[in-house]
């Protein structure tokens, strides 16, 4: 795997200087979805450090040939653990751009360069990618935003990592990781998930295991690091894992 150019907002800017930065210092988190005319749904292009240089289409975000000169953009990984304390899983639709039928965690996306979504500063983008998590968890799953109240959210870490998916297309991101415990409805949309399934610990060890299973990178990642510590603690002890101000670089 090639590795991916520093990520510095000069360096990305001399390189692809179509990029949109008129939304790089956005700082608002927005409340009414009347806020969010007008702006293109465009995927936020970031530093190293997570600060916001600007904006670019999914497409521009994910070609690998753009990702090796050093582009790199903000997503988020959620988890929703049910009151019995299983975590919900999806595999991925068929149809996905990148990494078709893999299952991975509940559900995983990004904000969007837009005032609700967008943080040049640690707690603005943390509050952006909490409402990015419930438009998405209702866009793919159909589970609606009372079910899961955005201070409901947990924001763990950060994590920098980057996967090719085949020969065009990958992710780089820096992913921030939310966990919430909420008994939900689903009504998935098939264009975005294929399959769901609610698993315990043990559960997900087994399937972690089966050969004929292909999990996202960024789950296996996750598995392979934090996440059966932080299940344990997820109704004692969970708040000293919260609020990571430290990147952690996976690559």
């Amino acid at each position: 795997m090639e590795p991916a150019q520093s990520a510095s907002a000069e360096h990305i800017l001399s390189l692809f200087p179509e990029i949109n930065t008129s939304l790089a210092s956005q700082t608002q988190s927005s409340t009414h979805d009347q806020d969010l005319a007008g702006y293109d749904e465009e995927q936020i292009l970031l530093d190293d450090d997570d600060r916001p240089i600007g904006s670019a289409s999914k497409k521009v975000c994910h070609l690998m040939g753009n990702i090796n000169k050093g582009l790199l953009h903000r997503a988020f990984s959620c988890f929703v653990f049910d009151s019995r304390n299983r975590l919900l899983l999806q595999q991925r639709a068929s149809e996905k751009i990148t990494f078709p039928d893999m299952w991975t965690n509940t559900c995983c996306s990004h904000p969007l360069g837009i005032p609700g979504e967008t943080g040049s500063t640690l707690d603005t983008a943390i509050a952006g990618v909490k409402r990015a998590a419930q438009r998405k968890l209702d866009h793919e799953l159909g589970i609606k935003a009372h079910q899961v109240p955005i201070d409901k959210f947990d924001f763990l870490t950060r994590i920098h990592y980057k996967a090719p998916s085949d020969g065009k297309w990958g992710e780089h991101e820096i992913d921030y990781i939310l966990f919430i415990k909420a008994d939900v409805d689903l009504d998935v949309n098939p264009n975005e998930v294929s399959a769901t399934k609610w698993v315990s610990e043990g559960d997900l060890k087994v399937m972690l295991k089966d050969d004929t299973l292909l999990f996202t990178p960024w789950f296996k990642l996750i598995c392979q690091s934090m996440i059966f510590e932080w299940w344990d603690h997820l109704d004692t002890g969970l708040d000293k894992y919260m609020g990571e101000k430290e990147i952690r670089r996976m690559l």
